[in-house]
């Protein structure tokens, strides 16, 4: 959907950030009840904001910090921190996600905004999520970095992680997406299979001119 539609309030209500009005939800063939980020994470749900820097990360904390924050109550021993758990996740994240940074106790704030959002996403892959959010995954990042996150999400789908993920660059959408649900003006207007997607069919639906049954499936 275009700027406005209800893309990133969808995926709030979905991660337990705004209460939902109606509706349900399966992870993996059992219905869950989201209604906290707490529920969302203990269910496997992860989400990766559209504010990198407001939401995602704490800036004056070091790469190996920020990288912990999603498992800290999974990796608690008795209400201490497992510093030597938290070294090895960061380490191997770091090296997986391919974080350009002089070590990760390096601030966060000093990293490229690319790097950062790598970041934001190691923090997420460390808990080994069944569900992934994203909200403009690739805004503000540079070329090299947008296609390593498509990598990571192309391996991702692959091992069976389910991502849902929101974009407003069209290439983005026709290139990544099995299935695209568009929205208008917080409405959903239709699903279209990657064999129907193209500019053209996805402006129709954005824009409300037209619309199409939604897949259940």
């Amino acid at each position: 959907g275009l700027v406005g539609a209800g893309r990133t309030e969808m995926l709030q209500t979905l991660f337990g950030v705004m209460p939902a009005l109606d509706g349900s939800m399966e992870v993996q063939g059992h219905s869950v009840a989201i209604r906290s980020p707490i529920q969302a994470i203990q269910n496997g749900l992860a989400l990766v904001p559209e504010d990198r820097k407001q939401q995602g990360l704490v800036l004056e904390m070091a790469v190996r910090e920020n990288m912990s924050l999603a498992s800290l109550g999974r990796d608690q021993n008795k209400g201490f921190l497992n510093h030597r758990r938290e070294q090895d996740i960061s380490r191997e994240m770091v090296a997986e996600m391919k974080i350009k940074t002089p070590s990760d106790l390096q601030e966060v704030q000093y990293l490229s905004g690319g790097n950062q959002q790598k970041v934001v996403l190691g923090k997420w892959l460390a808990m080994k999520p069944k569900v992934l959010f994203l909200d403009e995954p690739t805004r503000g990042i540079d070329v090299g970095a947008k296609q390593d996150i498509y990598k990571l999400m192309e391996k991702l789908a692959e091992e069976g992680v389910a991502i849902l993920f929101v974009s407003s660059e069209m290439e983005e959408i026709i290139g990544m997406s099995d299935r695209a649900i568009v929205m208008h003006e917080g409405k959903l207007t239709g699903t279209l299979m990657r064999d129907e997607l193209t500019e053209e069919s996805v402006m129709q639906l954005a824009t409300g001119t037209q619309t199409k049954p939604i897949s259940n499936n």
